[in-house]
């Protein structure tokens, strides 16, 4: 269809909903409210025949948003520059779980974050949660078109 699967999340016990996170394969293009609906419509017909999900539930399709989920290590290459924050399942280095600061990007394996004027060494895996933080210039570079696309 032309788009992209960022993250896929089953939330609730009683009121199960299932939020899907999508956007245009091709970044220049913004993701609308008629992309979330022809998602949403595919989507629903796929899951009422799979039925992988036991009991009612609400589907729920949007754009990641500016303050986005990072999933994957291509993320964290493509947004190096921007402001993040990180938390890790398990303590490491200096026995922190939360960071915050610029992302540097990828080097193998690991998240280079740069905080408190030193650069923290994150191993991928031990990523449990990572998104972009909402700011001005983040804001700025929305709104001229280049959000993605950090200038370095």
């Amino acid at each position: 269809m032309g788009f992209e699967l960022v993250l896929v999340r089953v939330m609730g016990v009683q009121r199960k909903t299932v939020q899907v996170l999508a956007e245009p394969v091709d970044r220049a293009r913004v993701m609308t409210v008629q992309d979330c609906a022809d998602i949403s419509h595919a989507l629903s017909a796929v899951l009422d025949v799979a039925d992988p999900i036991q009991g009612a539930y609400t589907l729920e399709v949007s754009s990641p948003g500016l303050d986005r989920p990072l999933v994957r290590p291509a993320d964290y290459a493509r947004f190096a520059g921007e402001e993040v924050k990180v938390e890790t399942a398990l303590p490491i280095g200096d026995g922190r779980r939360r960071f915050t600061g610029t992302l540097r990007g990828l080097e193998g394996e690991d998240v280079l974050i740069e905080s408190g004027g030193e650069t923290v060494r994150i191993p991928f895996a031990a990523i449990r949660k990572g998104k972009l933080v909402l700011t001005e210039a983040l804001l700025k570079r929305h709104a001229a078109g280049t959000s993605g696309q950090v200038a370095r």
